[in-house]
């Protein structure tokens, strides 16, 4: 990128919980910072992403932080490793990304002398949107560590839409100038190209973590009900449980589903623009705290028409009645009457896929986002 500017031996220093979120979302932004001159790892949980990352040059620490708060001894001592993690890297900059990440990271970076920190929070996640009994007990307790943990002077934060930045800059009273909105982890807009919709019955698409919190349940009792009504349409899962999230749909409930031929279930996809080529349509009922979800930027960008609901991230991508449609969270009747529309109508699809391919060159390609993170990373590392 030009006009950023490295001195010696500056260290970036990403802290994620798993290899998969990392290859998925930020090694492309990783590879840029590596090209322009930083020197760039990663702590993560490996797993079957190692060879990925190792090969696209970027340093991988082998680092079980874990996504759920364990009991208080298991913390600690995960807190101590981390410490020392800092302490032994020495980076210029630590990328946290998540809200463990960021309440552990802070932490650590803040004991070890590390002043420069990134705090990417990708959607408020359950912790902010669930209904939970726990949840709404950690809450406040959370905002006020948060507040306490991100209030250094090098200190920045990434969130990813306009509802989030205004309740981190509400809940949190952090410096406007120091919340910075970056919308999501973009797309290769030359990856995931604009394809005909394929012959034969419409296939709807759900992509992503087979979660409830994710509008899975409300996906599949839209599918039975239209079904019921004699509507001709596949009604596709891709995707697989993520089993360390207690919204994890369990994996015979996938298969009862599939068994009585509600939906297919095409299982985990490396190859997702066959999977968007081979797909008439893209749908996403969510309810959980989204930031931007990749999924929908990349249907965007594949000139699929999108059904996705009203809420904190979704709305961002998705224009109503332009790009897609939006329906209330958890209203399956609304889900099933947008969905039975654009079933019906490839016209409406077509114009609604053709604006979304414009949306993403303009917003939402990997070069853009790639820019702006690496001027806030340069404004932290000066």
């Amino acid at each position: 990128m030009d006009g950023v500017r490295i001195t010696s031996l500056q260290r970036i220093l990403f802290l994620v919980t798993e290899d998969w979120y990392f290859a998925s979302h930020r090694l492309p932004l990783a590879m840029e910072m590596a090209r322009v001159g930083y020197m760039v790892s990663v702590a993560t949980r490996v797993g079957r992403h190692r060879e990925h990352i190792n090969r696209a040059g970027i340093r991988l620490i082998p680092f079980n932080l874990g996504r759920r708060f364990a009991n208080p001894i298991v913390e600690l001592s995960i807190l101590w490793r981390l410490i020392r993690l800092y302490r032994r890297e020495q980076p210029t900059v630590v990328y946290h990304v998540g809200l463990k990440p960021v309440v552990y990271g802070s932490l650590a970076a803040r004991i070890a002398g590390i002043a420069g920190q990134i705090n990417a929070i990708a959607g408020l996640g359950s912790v902010f949107s669930s209904r939970r009994f726990k949840a709404r007990l950690v809450r406040p307790l959370l905002q006020g560590v948060l507040r306490l943990l991100l209030a250094g002077r090098k200190s920045r934060i990434i969130v990813q839409n306009r509802d989030d930045q205004r309740v981190v800059l509400e809940m949190m009273h952090q410096d406007p100038e120091r919340v910075a909105v970056i919308a999501g982890a973009g797309v290769d807009l030359n990856q995931f190209a604009v394809t005909d919709e394929p012959a034969g019955t419409p296939v709807v698409l759900y992509a992503g973590r087979i979660l409830w919190d994710k509008g899975v349940g409300y996906f599949v009792e839209a599918a039975r009900r239209l079904r019921s009504m004699g509507i001709a349409a596949r009604f596709v899962l891709v995707g697989t449980p993520d089993e360390g999230n207690p919204s994890a749909v369990p994996l015979a409930q996938i298969e009862n589903w599939q068994r009585a031929a509600i939906v297919e279930w095409w299982g985990q996809h490396d190859d997702m623009p066959a999977v968007f080529a081979a797909s008439h349509m893209v749908c996403l009922p969510s309810y959980y705290g989204e930031g931007i979800p990749k999924v929908l930027i990349e249907a965007a960008a594949s000139g699929r028409a999108i059904v996705t609901t009203d809420i904190a991230g979704c709305r961002e991508i998705v224009r109503h009645e332009t790009n897609g449609l939006l329906v209330c969270p958890h209203d399956v009747d609304a889900l099933a009457n947008a969905l039975a529309r654009l079933i019906a109508s490839p016209e409406e699809r077509r114009r609604m896929g053709t604006a979304g391919r414009k949306i993403a060159e303009a917003e939402y390609g990997l070069e853009l986002i790639n820019r702006q993170s690496l001027a806030v990373v340069e404004a932290v590392a000066a």
